[in-house]
């Protein structure tokens, strides 16, 4: 009895059968496990098969052709399971109906095997020991067909492993060389290159098993689709590239290709610093990328940084994670976002709104010089009248001089006449002044956010200055009920605000469409700790589609005539300088509401 071989076989079937209970029971749903275990079941025949050979044989005059009818079952089926086997895991799914052709040789070898005795096409003579066998014409054909299914099954493998190089690929390279092992073995024996039993490759399936072994347990090669993984990736809009422990680019995808105009000659294996100098010069940036890789070796966190590569003009938005199996760490992935376009079109996107912004600035401003020459019209004509009649006075006064005829008291009341003049000179004044003011104010704080604070008389004052033009001219009526302290303060600056009154307050104006002695509603007062301004008019309410996107975006009911920006600046003037809120309240066909809530200060 041949023990060695006999216990090796014993080993390497207890291997095959634990790995065959193992996969069984595993939940994955994967077309690879079924194939896989029919692969190992080939192996257990091969295996039980030449035990029961060797411990029959020993004891009685059986011929040991006969266990190898039972041994070829499997011997002729494996080379066909590890093909499909091969392809599956290439392609992650096959059709299995159409490679029924692969069984047509092993079916053949069978029947000539167990029929050997009548035309010996099969074995002419037969031995355990290869060295003295005899094969038949068809023996030869079985043989052939064999290596030449492990052949392409290794080349499979092989493919893809020098294709997909990266973690993946350590699966493959494990079942590459298990298989090999027991292929070479195989094939030196039957060249009579060594000499050997035809235990020898059965034996060798432990080496196969164990590595196969490796490649379940360690990588879990029945959870993966490679193919199908790698292409999925390939057409992600997004690239990205495997770092190993030496900072070796092991793995990418072809969209990293595309955006970097590389080959995959180029990229596989190189330093990734070296990539970086390739694509930028700044040693400080590309350091410290360098380091934000290198920290992911003992940190699971998503580290996220924005790079632009000045070599090909182009700005990415760049996380870096580590990857993991079963606490080891295995390299890093690197994921890059293109997003060059998004940053073009979001600097045209705030050039455009600048230029809304401007143009809703000197829109409002061409509006407050309107307003302004209409409020500097009367006062300046009053005090022209003034004058004309202080000039009147000076020239009676002159006239007087030396008159006996004039008397003190005369005097005096021209005194008291010139003095009227000057008092109605200075009141118009005054309001000139405040006037002046209030748009030196507009004018140069459009865009002053500083939190200087005012009172509720300063901030309706200013409204009252600067819309009378616009409201008379409009004859339009601006109803105050102020129900607060005039000296309550709030934290802003009084202009900005103004400015977003005056804005609703003319959006009002213009929603009564030329109607006359309409009223607009310009209320104050308190909610808890908010100073509530509301602003109301009754002119018909807002359409639903409005409605719907007020505040949200730049709309108008003003056609060709407005922007929408007015409103949209409002709201965000408020939020972000006063760290308040605007809402309203509209009825369609009855008026409108906007209610802006500011935090009063403390």
């Amino acid at each position: 009895m041949d023990t060695f071989a006999l216990i090796s076989l014993i080993i390497t079937s207890l291997l095959i059968l634990v790995l065959f209970l193992f996969i069984d029971r595993t939940k994955t749903k994967a077309q690879i496990k079924p194939i896989f275990l029919f692969t190992l079941t080939c192996l257990l025949i091969c295996c039980i098969g030449l035990i029961m050979q060797i411990a029959f044989c020993s004891i009685s005059d059986i011929n040991p052709i006969y266990f190898d009818y039972f041994v070829y079952v499997g011997t002729c089926l494996l080379p066909v399971a590890f093909l499909l086997m091969s392809l599956t895991f290439a392609n992650t799914k096959i059709n299995y109906k159409k490679y029924w052709g692969l069984f047509v040789v092993p079916v053949i070898s069978l029947i000539l095997l167990w029929t050997n005795d009548l035309h010996h096409l099969f074995y002419k003579s037969y031995s355990t020991i290869l060295s003295e066998t005899v094969t038949g014409p068809w023996a030869m054909v079985h043989s052939a067909y064999s290596y030449v299914l492990i052949g392409i099954s290794l080349f499979l493998l092989f493919k893809y492993s020098a294709k997909n190089s990266g973690f993946f690929s350590k699966q493959s390279v494990l079942i590459f060389i298990g298989a090999f092992v027991s292929a070479a073995i195989n094939i030196l024996g039957a060249l009579n290159i060594i000499h050997m039993s035809i235990y020898a490759t059965p034996i060798s399936f432990s080496i196969t098993v164990l590595f196969f072994a490796l490649a379940i347990f360690k990588f879990d090669f029945l959870k993966v689709t490679p193919i199908a993984l790698q292409r999925i990736v390939d057409r992600i809009s997004d690239g990205y590239i495997i770092v190993n422990e030496e900072n070796l680019i092991t793995d990418f995808n072809q969209t990293f290709l595309d955006l970097f105009s590389l080959k995959a000659s180029e990229l596989r294996n190189l330093n990734f610093y070296d990539l970086l100098k390739q694509f930028s010069d700044s040693q400080e940036h590309n350091e410290a990328f360098i380091s934000a890789i290198n920290s992911t070796r003992t940190d699971n966190n998503t580290i996220k940084i924005e790079r632009y590569f000045p070599k090909i003009n182009k700005y990415f938005n760049i996380e870096i994670n580590s990857i993991t199996n079963k606490d080891s760490y295995l390299g890093t992935l690197v994921l890059l976002k293109d997003v060059t376009q998004h940053n073009i079109d979001m600097q045209t996107i705030k050039d455009n709104q600048e230029m809304l912004v401007e143009k809703e600035r000197l829109a409002t401003l061409g509006q407050m010089i309107g307003g302004i020459a209409h409020n500097l019209k009367t006062p300046i004509m009053s005090i022209s009248g003034a004058a004309e009649g202080l000039s009147d006075l000076i020239t009676e006064y002159e006239e007087s001089v030396g008159d006996p005829e004039v008397t003190v008291e005369d005097h005096h009341e021209i005194a008291k006449d010139m003095k009227e003049w000057v008092s109605k000179i200075r009141t118009h004044l005054s309001y000139m002044s405040d006037i002046i003011t209030a748009v030196k104010g507009q004018a140069v704080t459009f865009s002053d956010n500083s939190l200087n604070g005012f009172t509720v008389e300063e901030l309706v004052r200013n409204v009252d200055i600067l819309m009378r033009h616009e409201l008379k001219n409009a004859l339009i009526n601006l109803v105050t009920d102020i129900d607060v302290d005039k000296d309550t303060s709030v934290g802003g600056n009084v202009n900005s605000l103004v400015q977003v009154v005056n804005n609703i307050i003319s959006n009002a104006i213009q929603a009564y469409n030329g109607k006359q002695n309409e009223n607009i509603f310009f209320n104050i007062y308190k909610e808890g700790k908010k100073l509530i301004i509301k602003i109301q008019d009754n002119a018909g309410g807002l359409p639903e589609k409005v409605k719907e996107k007020l505040f949200k975006e730049m709309i108008t009911t003003k056609g060709k005539n407005g922007t929408g920006l007015g409103l949209f600046m409002s709201y965000s003037n408020i939020k972000a300088h006063f760290n308040g809120n605007m809402r309203f309240e509209s009825v369609e066909g009855v008026g409108t509401a906007f209610y802006i809530e500011l935090p009063l200060a403390e």
